[in-house]
């Protein structure tokens, strides 16, 4: 069995409140405004409740392709990006930390999926 949980996902798109909707529609997901950051727009939701994963739609400004990610928590950023490009993958986005002390990475699987890794904020003590 793994130990590399799913654990996020986003949804960017230059249209959030359609996204909002459509998902608030299909699935009864209701979104809290966060702030991405750059005075773009995260909005979040509980999505999977108790049994799923959390999850956000990105406002993006248009000029790139809108997408869909999801995210795999791991212990150590750095290392996941060694073993992928190890794998066949390479780092798409590189590592940046988030003001809360998380730190993500977008990559690139050998067949060009999209898909993120991130290593929660380390905790205080």
């Amino acid at each position: 069995m793994s130990t590399t949980p799913i654990t996020w996902f986003e949804i960017g798109t230059d249209r959030p409140e359609e996204a909002e909707r459509f998902y608030g529609e299909l699935f009864g997901w209701t979104f809290e405004e966060q702030g991405g950051g750059s005075g773009g727009s995260y909005r979040v939701t509980g999505a999977g409740g108790d049994t799923g994963i959390g999850g956000a739609i990105r406002a993006t400004d248009g000029t790139s392709p809108n997408y869909a990610i999801f995210y795999a928590e791991v212990a150590d950023v750095a290392e996941t990006c060694r073993r992928a490009e190890a794998a066949g993958g390479r780092v798409l986005v590189p590592a940046r930390t988030a003001p809360s002390g998380l730190t993500l990475v977008h990559l690139l699987d050998p067949s060009g999926n999209h898909l993120g890794v991130f290593a929660p904020p380390p905790e205080q003590g």
